[in-house]
């Protein structure tokens, strides 16, 4: 399972980087663009909607839940000092994809029993994507954090984030997530196509669909 994290440090256009990522078979966005107005956007989502709805793309959008809702998204990604996902549930409704972010045990424990379908567990590594960047995981951070929720018996798809490149995928996969989100290895590479194709050829032998996985 691939989510592409948009990149708004990329020269080329937040709608340029959908398209290439779409190209390359990526069923998973997450619209992450936090100095953004609403219009600006509205008009990326409404260059790129048509596009994602024919190659069955979810589309899910940082923090913005009432804007989420507006467009008619597949749902959110909320950080932890976003709106509480119970309340972004009553927004948005029993089918819409919620995902949170997690760095500790104590984080996972909060929303266990909150109708969430999906944690982004990081940050894995840096990233350029976090201005006020959370303790880094690391490989063995994500495998202690996932082996807690089997013990507990939480059942919540798991997500690594935070400056993954095409080789840390087999030992993230290994540690127990269910899929990676990935921004900048994708966003500045030379060829955004070819390189979301090779982050899925990576992940071909680990994944369900994006959707199977977040159960929607």
């Amino acid at each position: 399972m691939l989510q592409y994290i948009t990149n708004t440090d990329c020269t080329r256009p937040v709608t340029e980087q959908i398209k290439a990522v779409v190209a390359g078979g990526c069923k998973w966005i997450q619209i992450r663009m936090k100095e953004a107005s609403d219009n600006e956007i509205r008009n990326v989502v409404g260059e790129i909607k048509r596009l994602c709805a024919q190659n069955d793309v979810l589309i899910v959008l940082d923090d913005r839940v009432e804007l989420a809702k507006e467009l008619e998204l597949s749902g959110v990604h909320l950080g932890k000092e976003d709106m509480a996902p119970s309340k972004a549930r009553m927004e948005l409704g029993p089918s819409a994809i919620i995902g949170v972010t997690a760095n500790t045990f104590d984080d996972i424990q909060r929303v266990r029993a909150l109708d969430i379908d999906y944690i982004g567990m990081g940050p894995f590594t840096q990233t350029s994507t976090k201005r006020r960047l959370a303790p880094i995981l690391g490989v063995e951070g994500i495998r202690s954090l996932c082996s807690e929720m089997e013990e507990q018996q939480i059942e919540i798809a798991r997500v690594a984030v935070g400056g993954i490149k095409l080789d840390d995928v087999d030992a993230l996969m290994q540690a127990g997530v269910n899929g990676v989100a990935v921004s900048g290895a994708i966003a500045f590479a030379e060829d955004m196509e070819k390189e979301t194709r090779r982050f899925l050829e990576k992940l071909s032998p680990y994944q369900p669909s994006a959707s199977d996985a977040v159960g929607k």
